[in-house]
């Protein structure tokens, strides 16, 4: 698993203690329990992860509090994307020499007037100066949250100049002629995707698996689409139960829930918690009986 991301990784949450700061003993927890459920691997600090409201400094120490705690760094992947380039290739340099190999990479955000040609030359500043053989990138497409999107053209020219380094592509933008554009522009890149529905047939059409928040809550439906198996209905039902909400504070609430560990409720700023997930968890598992019956 070091050349890209393939199969079943999910996009931990980051579980916060009492004084905010991250609470590495839940999350190594978590990890080798999601492992125990045949994740192939895990995904931190992206959008799931609150990554955006984490310094390089948290980050950082949390990668390395995993890897003391026994969770390899083959199976790790870590959101290092910034809007300062110079943050982005401090810690993708800092985390290259941990060992880590599999960065998520947002593509500078906030200007949402960029070029195409902006975008490619924000990612090779950042390829260009990290400078190591070591790095294997996914470029991270969620446009409709982070504002800027990666254009098919940009992930191809990047592909095809920096070879293997560029090894792969998150399409979180739940639109299926987006995945199939990435594809047909990029057919050499390994394209995962982060809507759980799409997964199937992201799958049937050469997609490479999927980075995904569900993974957390519902990790049998995830594995059962990745599989071939006709779990679609049960997954849209899932996700009918969070889709008025913000996401992360939802999916948290329902963690919470199920392990029975009311830290998971735990958000930073501007996000606030679920207030009941417990009538979120009842709804979820009341819709999955009924679509499976």
């Amino acid at each position: 698993m070091t050349d890209a991301i393939r199969g079943f990784w999910v996009a931990t949450p980051t579980p916060l203690s009492a004084d905010d700061s991250v609470d590495h003993l839940r999350l190594a927890r978590h990890v080798f329990q999601l492992f125990a459920k045949k994740v192939d691997g895990v995904v931190l600090f992206g959008t799931t992860g609150e990554g955006t409201s984490f310094s390089a400094a948290e980050r950082l120490a949390t990668v390395e509090a995993l890897l003391k705690a026994g969770i390899p760094a083959s199976r790790m992947g870590l959101g290092s994307g910034f809007p300062a380039l110079t943050d982005s290739v401090a810690l993708t340099r800092s985390a290259l020499g941990l060992g880590l190999r599999h960065m998520l990479l947002l593509p500078p955000y906030f200007y949402r007037d960029a070029s195409a040609e902006g975008i490619e030359d924000a990612f090779a500043a950042i390829l260009d100066d990290v400078a190591d053989d070591r790095l294997r990138a996914t470029l991270y497409h969620i446009p409709q949250t982070s504002g800027v999107g990666v254009p098919a053209s940009v992930a191809a020219s990047l592909r095809a100049h920096y070879g293997e380094i560029v090894a792969g592509l998150k399409d979180s933008s739940a639109d299926f002629k987006q995945f199939q554009a990435f594809r047909a522009a990029a057919p050499d890149l390994a394209i995962t995707v982060g809507n759980e529905v799409d997964i199937a047939r992201a799958m049937a059409q050469g997609g490479a698996g999927t980075i995904c928040g569900l993974g957390n809550i519902v990790p049998h439906l995830v594995r059962a689409m990745l599989d071939g198996g006709d779990a679609e209905p049960q997954m849209r039902a899932v996700l009918s139960v969070i889709a008025d909400l913000p996401f992360t504070p939802a999916l948290k609430a329902i963690l919470a829930e199920q392990t029975g560990d009311a830290g998971w409720l735990r958000v930073r700023a501007p996000l606030r918690a679920a207030p009941d997930g417990a009538a979120l968890t009842a709804k979820l598992d009341s819709l999955s009986r009924a679509v499976a019956a």
